[in-house]
């Protein structure tokens, strides 16, 4: 039966790429369709749609675009669930507000007047948020830019006008922050403690808070700074705004700082500002030589007076590893967790698919693994896969529902896979189920990062034996 596209708009209907992005994969799925775009009609998404070939009629970035193609009969019905999927989406907004909810604020400083607001989350595309971002700081909000793809240039100056503010910026590209026990972003269920976190890395946060609530310590505050902060660009200005921060709070015992290398002369800044704190603080500049995510934690739970437990993993069934001399194929969906792994494994081929490079015009691979699951379909028998996947608020709601049937897969053509699984207990995927899942589709897993990749050198290296 011969396709047939449908494509309409809808003019004055905004929702935010990744939960359109969800929207178009659900579509997708639906019986007889064989593509499904659902996005705002801005022009990178407008030529997405017309590679795919399907003719576009007028429409622009506040416009929505539905582009279906698939058997004529099951389209109908497809525009019905579709429908239905986006109305569940205005929903939330239709009954929350209160008297405001017919006339929603325009600006966040307008919102920052009409509510008791102290901080404000943008989550825009990269060359709009900067506008956003600074109407908060202006307004006197901290402000969280989940926003990636945002000009050096204009973080510096919003972080700066906030240093005059008195507020913080977290960002741009921060993945994850908790604030008063409030996740934003991808964000695991973590118990409330006495640890707080600066983090210019998003998983990095993740990895040593899940880890700390795997041996039962929670956290007071995780303050993500974006990547970049801590480059001799930024010069750290908002880790030495969130030392501060988390030095002032009662709640906070021990600070743990994690970044990826960060420029040496900005280092240097850094670690005298900590030797100044009265907070003790524990330091993760993941480097040569530098301790990784685990140990970090390990110290930091010692400095607490916790015992270091035995971190969760699920051992390969079967084969011990792959033959020696295969390569270790890094997959990941975090910077850090990415350069941590290049670091311990010390050969390999590396790709971090949550790079800006990846993530133009296409959802985070912590919430869509189309291009890690391509990445995994190539790797070659006798080598070793290495992946991380992260739970948590705003990732994919069943990871493993896609990855276990490819790694059973790899595995079947002599692949030996190892996963680094990020999670807390409580988190909504199920930290167990989904260790199960891919464990039973061959792949050894492990719950610290730096014993996944440990584990992956040995196996390349045909000594693979079960890590810490």
């Amino acid at each position: 039966m011969a396709s047939t596209d449908v494509v309409r708009t809808r003019t004055g209907v905004y929702h935010d790429s990744v939960s359109l992005m969800r929207v178009s994969r659900t579509a997708a799925a639906l019986p007889g369709v064989e593509v499904a775009v659902v996005a705002m009609a801005t022009e990178l998404n407008l030529g997405i749609a017309a590679e795919l070939g399907f003719g576009l009629p007028q429409a622009g970035p506040a416009d929505l675009l539905i582009a279906l193609r698939g058997e004529a009969d099951a389209l109908d019905a497809a525009s019905t669930e579709l429908d239905g999927l986006l109305a569940a989406l205005s929903a939330p907004s239709a009954s929350g507000g209160g008297g405001n909810a017919e006339r929603p604020p325009r600006t966040v400083r307008a919102a920052a007047r009409e509510r008791a607001a102290s901080l404000a989350l943008v989550s825009v595309p990269g060359p709009h948020a900067f506008a956003e971002a600074l109407d908060a700081v202006e307004a006197g909000l901290s402000v969280m830019i989940f926003s990636d793809n945002v000009p050096v240039e204009q973080e510096v100056l919003l972080k700066r006008r906030a240093a005059e503010r008195g507020v913080l910026v977290m960002g741009p590209d921060c993945g994850t922050a908790v604030v008063g026990g409030a996740g934003l972003g991808f964000a695991n269920v973590l118990r409330p403690g006495p640890v707080g976190l600066v983090a210019a890395s998003g998983t990095g946060a993740q990895q040593v808070t899940c880890l700390l609530d795997l041996a039962g310590v929670g956290v007071s505050h995780v303050l993500g700074v974006g990547g970049r902060d801590l480059s001799a660009d930024v010069g750290g200005l908002s880790t030495l705004r969130a030392l501060e921060a988390l030095d002032a709070d009662p709640a906070t015992e021990l600070i743990v700082l994690i970044s990826k290398p960060p420029a040496p002369e900005v280092a240097r800044v850094v670690e005298e500002a900590v030797a100044k704190l009265r907070t003790p603080v524990v330091t993760a500049l993941l480097g040569s030589g530098q301790a990784d995510l685990t140990s970090v934690t390990e110290a930091a739970l010692r400095a607490l007076g916790v015992p270091v437990p035995a971190w969760p993993s699920w051992p390969a069934p079967g084969t011990s590893g792959a033959p020696p001399g295969g390569n270790v194929r890094g997959i990941y969906s975090g910077g850090t967790l990415c350069v941590e792994a290049r670091l311990i494994a010390g050969t390999g081929e590396f790709t971090d698919f949550g790079d800006d490079a990846y993530t133009v015009g296409r959802a985070h691979p912590m919430i869509d693994p189309t291009l890690r699951l391509e990445a995994l379909a190539e790797v070659p028998p006798g080598d070793v896969v290495l992946l991380d996947v992260v739970l948590g608020h705003g990732a994919d709601p069943d990871p493993a529902a896609r990855l276990a049937p490819a790694i059973a897969e790899a595995v079947a053509r002599g692949v030996t896979a190892v996963v680094a699984l990020v999670g807390s207990e409580g988190d909504p995927q199920g930290l167990a189920a989904q260790a199960g899942a891919l464990n039973a589709a061959g792949a050894a897993v492990f719950t610290s990062n730096a014993g996944a990749a440990g584990y992956a050198a040995r196996a390349a290296a045909g000594t693979a034996a079960n890590a810490r």
